[in-house]
């Protein structure tokens, strides 16, 4: 049984005490009488939940092989203790590798990794009008290449453009496959967005980047996430969506959560690096094509995107339950993303300066270096 003491961020709130926990969280105990911080004191919450991830390390999921546990032990490292493995618009036979690598990861975790849960498909069904850093391979959706991938690796969370061809009319059957379909990289309507919440669309992909904003004459994919989401992912390296807008999001969207779109620039050094078949340029901790043209990805991490959300006025717990509780709601996942008896003790513990100290993945402390 391991034990560690500190700030506590449970299921009801702050408790300054104790947590014991083998794979599971076994127990919390407040101190009595503890009104008074110490300010060196850890932080401990729970672990992050990246639902949309392409690469770490210098590696990207569509390699397959064993890409999704490189990407997975790097993102451990940095507070994320689940994820979901993303895919690039390709061809058939270029996302069914992909999913075969990320079958193998789901499959069995390896020690010093974050749990991979499932899939996140994004592409190939989205508009040629708004890929951003999509390669030009877009193609309709059909229920049968779905279930076909879905039968390789469990495909958890699917993005899509509603406008195109029969997509709305598909969403109710992905659904029936337990898949959540995200309107994302869309050019698509107002209109075509609320037409597809009612259909049974659950949220959107990377919340104003790939699709069309918000026009007071014209409203686009943008304006139906603020007006009628309950969820929806957001980048928050400040380069994808400018402060203003993120706050505007938190008013609008319940619960809005998260994610780092990272890719194999993650954790490297400047230099090139590849996004499914396209190659990318980090610069500056930021991430484009290889020809300037477009953010492609991000080189972020989970623990920076906290630090960020705190850096633009967040309390600390709010920018926890955006990193962790939401996202594991949104997955219908009770065990996780919250502290609290019989969850997994997936834990991340932080100094006062909200920098890692340690890692838990289901019990396991992960190696930091």
């Amino acid at each position: 049984m391991n034990a560690l003491r500190g700030r506590i961020l449970t299921a009801t709130g702050w408790v300054r005490g104790a947590i014991e926990f083998d794979r599971r969280v076994r127990r919390i105990a407040a101190n009595d009488g503890a009104d008074d911080a110490d300010a060196d004191e850890p932080l401990i919450l729970p672990g992050f939940i990246d639902l949309h991830v392409h690469g770490g390390a210098g590696v990207d999921i569509m390699e397959g092989g064993d890409a999704a546990r490189t990407v997975a032990r790097t993102h451990a490292r940095h507070g994320t203790t689940a994820l979901l493995g993303t895919t690039m618009t390709a061809h058939e036979a270029d996302i069914v590798r992909a999913l075969r690598g990320l079958a193998e990861a789901i499959g069995t975790r390896e020690p010093g990794t974050a749990r991979v849960l499932g899939v996140h498909l994004e592409g190939p069904y989205l508009s040629i009008e708004r890929l951003g850093a999509q390669p030009p391979l877009a193609i309709e959706a059909t229920l049968a290449q779905v279930e076909r991938l879905h039968a390789l690796a469990p495909i958890k969370v699917l993005t899509l453009a509603p406008e195109i061809g029969q997509h709305a009319a598909l969403i109710p059957q992905l659904n029936a496959l337990g898949i959540r379909v995200q309107l994302g990289h869309s050019a698509g309507s107002y209109e075509d967005g609320v037409a597809a919440l009612r259909a049974g669309a659950a949220g959107f992909t990377h919340l104003f980047n790939g699709m069309t904003g918000v026009d007071h004459y014209r409203p686009g994919i943008a304006t139906a996430a603020l007006a009628h989401a309950q969820y929806a992912e957001l980048i928050p390296d400040l380069q994808h969506v400018h402060p203003g807008a993120i706050r505007a999001a938190l008013r609008a969207i319940p619960r809005l959560y998260c994610i780092t779109d990272a890719t194999a620039a993650t954790g490297m050094p400047d230099g090139v690096y590849a996004l499914g078949s396209q190659s990318v340029r980090k610069c500056l901790g930021c991430v484009r094509l290889a020809d300037g043209t477009s953010l492609a990805g991000s080189a972020l991490t989970m623990d920076q995107a906290l630090r960020n959300l705190v850096s633009i006025g967040l309390d600390l717990a709010d920018a926890s339950d955006r990193l962790s509780r939401y996202p594991a709601e949104y997955l219908g996942l009770q065990d996780r993303g919250t502290l609290q008896a019989d969850a997994w003790a997936d834990l991340v513990v932080l100094d006062r300066d909200l920098q890692v100290r340690q890692v838990f993945v289901e019990g396991e402390e992960i190696p930091l270096d």
